[in-house]
């Protein structure tokens, strides 16, 4: 495990002793949401970033897309 941080969070009293009763680990669910959260975010940019990239592309023909990579590789 990597180096950490400590997260200060505030929640309901009743929140916390509930799960403290319960046996939850809450770091881990914490961590856990966390994790998630974040890729679901890197996801959502990534679908923006590959509709983007296909409305640029939309413009160019598969010939001209051929043609392109072709005169990449005459070029090495």
């Amino acid at each position: 495990m990597g180096s950490t941080v400590i997260l200060t969070v505030r929640v309901r009293r009743e929140l916390k002793e509930r799960a403290e009763r319960l046996g939850i680990n809450i770091r881990e669910v914490v961590e856990r949401a966390l994790e998630e959260a974040i890729e679901e975010k890197e996801r959502e940019r990534l679908r923006r970033m590959a509709d983007e990239l296909r409305e640029l592309l939309s413009g160019i023909s598969e010939e001209e897309v051929v043609r392109l990579i072709r005169e990449d590789r005459d070029a090495r």
